[in-house]
């Protein structure tokens, strides 16, 4: 065989990408593999993150996979127990699984963790999607099954693909995010039979007068987009709409996976 650095390829084909002229590199995909030595920011680079970002995918996919139906509530982590708001959180979970719904959370404190507690007095199974922030609040007590998340649209996705409705407690950014990410994936037909119920009429009356008197008034939205919600503040009637649309549960005992 031939010395390797006698004559330099025209082109090289690194998988699906070729190079050529200038841009071809030294060494092969499978040398700088096993290769020990060298920077190490290539941990930080664009294509590792896709990695990661798959990763999350299929942990997210693998641990709800086999989850009977649920609904996901959303709410302020600055919601403090003992404020009607937190209170209201604990009914409606503990509602959702006394209509045989699993609840899906942020997994985060205020209105998460109340959400989560009332699922998990009941009986139920408790979920906590969480992300990871800057200033790390981690998973609340009453969470059962909990993933952690480095991407919020992994995040978002499995708050959808695993729930059949959404109800949305007086929130900020964070909630307000997740509630139009669901409108938006309701009106454009990417998910179908999605109720999403706003509890909280007092908290939730001047966005719904800024819809209909500014976005639809001005054509920026139809009439009958604002169909898309419900708003309530009686914790039976949150609980109907949010499920009524999504047919009974089947009676499936989550088991989980074995790894």
């Amino acid at each position: 065989m031939g010395n390797p650095e006698e004559a330099r390829p025209e082109e090289q084909r690194l998988g699906p990408v070729v190079r050529r002229r200038d841009q071809i590199q030294p060494g092969t995909t499978d040398q700088r593999l096993l290769d020990t030595e060298g920077d190490s920011q290539w941990v930080h680079t664009d294509p590792w993150r896709v990695m990661r970002i798959q990763s999350e995918f299929v942990e997210g996919f693998g641990a709800l996979a086999e989850l009977p139906s649920a609904i996901s509530v959303f709410g302020s982590a600055r919601t403090a127990p003992g404020t009607p708001e937190y209170d209201a959180a604990v009914r409606i979970g503990r509602a959702l699984v006394d209509a045989g719904f699993a609840v899906i959370t942020g997994g985060g404190p205020g209105a998460m963790e109340a959400a989560n507690r009332g699922a998990r007095e009941s009986g139920g199974i408790s979920v906590g999607l969480g992300i990871e922030l800057p200033f790390e609040q981690g998973l609340n007590p009453h969470v059962d099954i909990g993933v952690n998340f480095r991407y919020f649209f992994v995040r978002k996705t499995m708050f959808v693909k695993y729930a059949q409705g959404f109800v949305v407690m007086p929130g900020g950014f964070g909630t307000l995010d997740e509630l139009f990410e669901a409108l938006t994936l309701v009106q454009t037909g990417k998910v179908t039979r999605f109720p999403v119920v706003l509890f909280g009429s007092r908290y939730w009356s001047g966005l719904v007068d800024w819809l209909r008197g500014t976005v639809v008034a001005e054509g920026k939205a139809s009439a009958r987009d604002l169909l898309l919600f419900h708003v309530t503040d009686d914790v039976d009637e949150a609980v109907a709409l949010v499920t009524k649309e999504t047919g009974p549960p089947p009676p499936i005992p989550y088991e989980g996976y074995e790894a």
